[in-house]
């Protein structure tokens, strides 16, 4: 029998031998001990294809395992009322752990599920009936001994648990991040990985979603070990040469073929950096701002794109003064979209501040929406805006990293039905009535191309770079090359092999600072 409800819970019952995968553990579930599978979305799999546990095959870090004789303990679900909240431990004193709060029963059988009552260690008092899952070190997420308890989300019940814990000896409230950080320590996350685990965490967008996804699933992380791994092998050639260069007892062109590779790394380095900007825009949001002369409908469309009444809407002229912005989702992309002031000359202080601060957001700009009143397009201020933002900015040769601009001519409404195009001269653009939503469908299918281009397709390609720290430690590794190849002594050119190396695994976290970690893993809740 299988029963879910509204919020994604699995009830399992029955002689079947249902396997599930749930996070990075495998769950089986087996008659004889009142079995239940009780956790969010559940992926059935073949059990053809159960091959046990994931196993650790990653190295350590090289980063000490921060507290590694404490156990730690936290929420590592939300904060609030739900249905299920799941409480973990990790460290040597989790079987303790999950003996005082089920006793007198064992442990369960590793990686199952086993409905249990949960008491106070310390009162006997009953606190609640609970899954409870037992996760063996190595073969778990931080590479410790972990247990989880699957309680229900009521404050009281969640309350009562977390303060038995606590009273247990060696038990101690987890910091935040500190889940992931152990893993990192213990070989199970790359640097990278963790950061695409705290993106996905933070994702809010489809886009940031799937950037994220394919960070946790290592892709930049094999590209650099990759890179690292032709760093070696050029390395290798050049202090062999440096070693048996005169005994004549290497091949002939060693030291071109250890060229060869490292002008084709430097070509792909290039690449990469030259890409790093969509990256970041992926990761914070594209700045989009909307831009025009006075009464063109822009606050119109920030209060339609960002669906809800952002700026404030009036046919007098010059009701935006300031710039008002907020973060908003645009077909699947995070962007950060400003309202401005119409551009015009200003009649009062107040309005010419409002202008001057419109002009230095349009510098900043990734993507303008310019937008023109359609029935006035013979205005003064419509032309002046045309030959100051339209034309000059639609002039610049496009480029991912450059800015873009979207012609929108707003109020068709209020055009003849059928009837010519306004103005056949102007720029490519598209026509909207912001008061109808005609032609929103057609904006947004623009919006999205502009996006993609500027932040990316995180579906394909190599993957992005997401964080300046990237960046920092690739230009690093393509100046190390650019050394390299200046370099008149072989033993200067090793030496800058062995700093392009150092990069990429500072990159990937092989040689990372306590002080760099900390400010990675801050980022994180507490209970992950």
């Amino acid at each position: 029998m299988s029963l879910s409800d509204e919020e994604g819970i699995s009830v399992s019952l029955g002689s079947e031998n249902p396997v599930y995968c749930c996070r990075r553990n495998i769950i089986s579930l087996h008659p004889g001990e009142q079995p239940l599978c009780l956790f969010p979305w559940p992926q059935p799999i073949e059990e053809e294809s159960f091959r046990g546990p994931r196993s650790c095959t990653r190295q350590g870090s090289g980063a000490p395992a921060p507290s590694s004789g404490s156990t730690i303990f936290a929420l590592s679900s939300g904060q609030g009322r739900c249905g299920i909240a799941v409480i973990r431990t990790s460290g040597p004193s989790s079987a303790h752990a999950l003996r005082s709060l089920t006793a007198p029963q064992d442990l369960p059988p590793a990686r199952r599920a086993c409905l249990r009552q949960l008491s106070d260690p310390c009162s006997g008092e009953p606190l609640d009936r609970a899954l409870v899952l037992w996760f063996p070190g190595p073969q778990s997420f931080t590479g410790e001994d972990c247990a989880e308890f699957h309680v229900h989300g009521g404050p009281a019940v969640v309350s009562g648990v977390l303060q038995a814990l606590g009273s247990v000896p060696g038990l101690r409230p987890a910091e935040a991040g500190e889940f992931t950080r152990r893993a990192f320590a213990h070989g199970k996350l790359s640097l990278t990985e963790v950061e695409g685990l705290a993106d996905l965490i933070h994702a809010e967008t489809e886009a940031q979603r799937r950037q994220a996804l394919r960070q946790l699933d290592g892709e930049l992380g094999h590209l650099c070990h990759g890179w690292a791994e032709i760093l070696t092998k050029a390395l290798a050639h050049v202090e062999a040469y440096i070693d048996f260069g005169e005994d004549d007892n290497l091949e002939e062109g060693v030291l071109d073929q250890a060229t060869r590779e490292v002008r084709e790394l430097e070509v792909a380095l290039g690449a990469h950096l030259r890409d790093a900007r969509r990256g970041q825009r992926l990761r914070s949001g594209a700045h989009v701002v909307i831009a025009g002369p006075p009464n063109a409908g822009k606050s119109s469309l920030m209060n339609l794109l960002s669906r809800k009444p952002v700026s404030i809407v009036s046919p007098e002229p010059g009701t935006t003064r300031d710039v008002l912005e907020t973060p908003v989702d645009l077909a699947g992309f995070p962007t950060l979209l400003s309202d401005t002031a119409g551009l015009r000359e200003g009649v009062g202080p107040v309005e010419q501040e409002g202008v001057r601060r419109a002009q230095n957001r349009l510098e900043q700009a990734d993507l303008i929406l310019a937008v023109l009143d359609a029935s006035d397009l013979a205005s003064p201020s419509s032309c002046n805006f045309l030959d100051a933002v339209v034309i000059p900015t639609g002039a610049r040769s496009p480029s991912p990293s450059g800015q873009r601009l979207l012609l929108v001519l707003n109020k068709s409404d209020l055009l003849p039905s059928n009837g010519p195009d306004p103005n056949p001269d102007l720029p490519p653009h598209l026509l909207l009535s912001c008061l109808t939503g005609q032609g929103l469908d057609d904006l947004l299918e623009a919006l999205k191309k502009e996006l993609a281009i500027l932040c990316g397709d995180p579906s394909t390609g190599p993957p992005l770079l997401t964080r300046a720290r990237h960046q920092h430690h690739l230009q690093g590794c393509l100046d190390a090359l650019g050394h390299y190849k200046q370099a008149k002594d072989l033993a200067l050119a090793a030496e800058a092999l062995r700093v392009a190396r150092g990069h990429l695994a500072h990159l990937t976290g092989g040689g990372g600072t306590e002080e760099v970690l900390d400010i990675i893993f801050r980022d994180f809740c507490v209970g992950k």
